[in-house]
């Protein structure tokens, strides 16, 4: 088969590699249909996680068919739509039993296009697959369920669950990216008085504006300012920081009012200051996180029922074959004005899953 193969920092191509196999009851193998390209997978390219070893297939989000199944899994057989989650679950380790998935400590977590080889190939390996993969609603798209491996499920989790968003709440979204429109999203489902988002791109605030923010704020143009006169100058109830860079994230506990929350979902390189000589006194819950995706079940559902704008954060498609014009065009977002790009070809033997 072909997959999309990291050789070290800068350098990645589509290749030949060998084709997957079980190597544990627990496995399953599944013929990819729909894959999509992570934020993290361009750090990886980067060399920002040193733990990908030159060989590694990347990628950790799918949508395709089982097409074969290890002796021990239960929830799927060959035939079955699936989609691939970007987390691994034992369900046997302290933190599988806590719901933690993302902590396992058993063999899973993030491994896929990390720590093993990953979805960005014609066939994937998924270990633990009664946890780590869904059947799919026959009705839901594969460009849409796709987004529902990674994106959110992390803003659902690490943004809005995180950070307490309840009806009548300001939230503010600092990064307008796919997991901050995606938090824009899944926090409108909790009625909050008002959704602030703030970026530098205007094709990105108008996207957030489509997704249901009430207001958008260039970041070089005083969003703090705007926050403090939205709520009377009080502060934001909830701010979710989605972009990973020093500065947002010090901006972020700025806007937060006292008793609020800072849900931090970014992916930080460098270090960031924490400014308790001011924060100390205020009240504030800071919380980070690795996407657990224990709630994929429920997005999924209301995803099928019509509940997610998935498709709205889809701006680019290509085959499996065009992985390396697909890696530019999403690295280069600033001026190709990508948000997700979804690769894969239309199946027409599309297999409904099985009810019982």
């Amino acid at each position: 088969m072909k997959g999309y193969v990291f050789h070290g920092p800068g350098q990645a191509s589509w290749e030949e590699v060998p084709d997957p196999g079980i190597k544990e009851p627990t496995d399953a193998i599944v013929r990819v249909d729909a894959v999509t390209i992570c934020g993290t997978d361009l750090h990886i390219l980067k060399g920002d996680v040193p733990e990908v070893r030159p060989g590694t297939v990347l990628g950790h989000e799918a949508v395709g068919e089982v097409v074969e199944a290890g002796s021990d899994v239960r929830t799927v057989r060959p035939g079955d739509r699936v989609l691939v989650s970007c987390i691994s679950a034992c369900g046997r380790c302290r933190y599988c039993r806590e719901g933690m998935y993302g902590q396992c400590r058993g063999g899973g977590g993030w491994i896929l296009g990390h720590l093993i080889d990953g979805t960005q190939a014609e066939y994937v390996r998924v270990p633990y697959a009664d946890l780590s993969v869904h059947p799919l609603p026959g009705a839901l798209a594969g460009q849409d369920a796709v987004l529902l491996a990674d994106i959110f499920p992390t803003a659902y989790e690490v943004g809005v669950l995180n950070g307490r968003v309840r009806p009548g709440d300001t939230v503010v979204v600092v990064g307008a990216g796919p997991i901050g429109l995606a938090a824009i999203a899944t926090a409108r489902l909790f009625a909050p008085e008002r959704i602030v988002a703030v970026d530098l791109a205007d094709a990105r605030l108008e996207a957030a504006r489509g997704l249901g923010a009430d207001a958008v704020a260039d970041a070089r143009e005083a969003p703090e300012q705007l926050v403090t006169d939205l709520t009377d100058g009080l502060g934001a109830d909830v701010v979710i920081e989605a972009v990973g860079v020093p500065e947002t994230f010090e901006m972020c506990t700025r806007m937060v009012r006292p008793g609020g929350h800072v849900a931090n979902v970014g992916v930080h390189g460098k270090p960031a200051a924490l400014h308790l000589e001011d924060l100390w006194i205020k009240n504030v819950t800071i919380t980070t996180g690795l996407v657990d995706t224990r709630s994929t079940p429920t997005l999924l559902r209301m995803a099928s029922a019509g509940r997610l704008p998935t498709s709205q954060l889809v701006t680019h498609t290509f085959s499996l074959d065009q992985m390396e014009e697909a890696y530019d065009v999403f690295g280069n977002a600033a001026e190709t004005g990508a948000l997700k790009v979804v690769l894969g070809e239309p199946r027409h033997d599309v297999v409904a899953t099985r009810t019982t």
